[in-house]
């Protein structure tokens, strides 16, 4: 059953698993679930796309209930009103704070249409350095990054951490295999590190302003834990209350 983090009369929105699609698409037919048909089944009625996380992204998704409703809201996000807040594990220790400003050229399928404007902003909230050597390096150092896109391209988040050469952990496509294996044998982390914590936008029909929140993923809590991130994140609001127990909390 998923996790449904808000609803009203217009809207629900769900806290998405990793490695759920939102709906189905040509690349993925034979997948036999997604993410609106199962809240359709848990509702018992259609809901509506109204944006999207890619598969591997956690958190936030919103849908709207009727086609009405969804108008309003998809013409929000086009003009970038909503606010969204992601947190991500990154190779390397990235600058406090920065901005990306790199148009994104679409995926291979679209390569005749130019590159979009694209700007992400960042902010480093807490670093780890592991005792495993991972490729020529005796040790692997990490950031843990809050992120705040300022457009809404496919694949932006990933794309632009790939760009920096600080690649988020567990992105098969645009990420770092080498970190990638060995947060999976070593960690047992086999998920993107990508996760929508947070979307506030005005509601079209009460005209206030609506705050929804998104628990990190277990696994995502275990590796923050484990990392002596636990503090950070509560000060981001990014943790449940009470903290829960965790096993694995040192380094091996």
């Amino acid at each position: 059953m998923l996790e449904i983090v808000y609803e009203d009369a217009h809207y629900v929105a769900i806290n998405k698993p990793n490695g759920l699609l939102v709906h189905r698409t040509r690349i993925a037919e034979e997948k036999k679930e997604f993410a609106m048909q199962m809240l359709r089944d848990q509702l018992g009625y259609h809901v509506y796309t109204v944006h999207r996380l890619d598969r591997g992204t956690s958190g936030v998704l919103l849908f709207s209930k009727s086609a009405e409703a969804a108008t309003p809201i998809v013409q929000a996000f086009e003009a970038r009103e909503p606010d969204k807040t992601y947190f991500a594990i990154v190779r390397g220790y990235t600058p406090e704070t920065g901005t990306i400003d790199n148009p994104i050229r679409p995926d291979k399928d679209h390569r005749h249409k130019e590159p979009q404007d694209a700007v992400t902003h960042y902010e480093r909230l807490a670093t780890v350095e592991l005792p495993i050597p991972v490729g020529r390096y005796q040790t692997a150092r990490y950031s843990l990054v809050k992120i705040k896109p300022e457009t809404g391209r496919m694949h932006q988040i990933r794309k632009h951490f790939a760009h920096l050469r600080h690649y988020i952990v567990g992105d098969k496509r645009h990420g770092d295999w080498r970190h990638n294996k060995m947060f999976l044998e070593e960690l047992g982390s086999p998920y993107l590190l990508l996760h929508a914590a947070a979307l506030s936008f005005t509601h079209p029909y009460t005209g206030q302003q609506v705050y929804i929140q998104a628990q990190l993923p277990e696994n995502t809590l275990r590796l923050c834990h484990r990392f002596g991130w636990q503090a950070v994140l509560a000060q981001q609001e990014a943790l449940p209350q009470p903290l829960p127990e965790l096993s694995g909390s040192g380094i091996s």
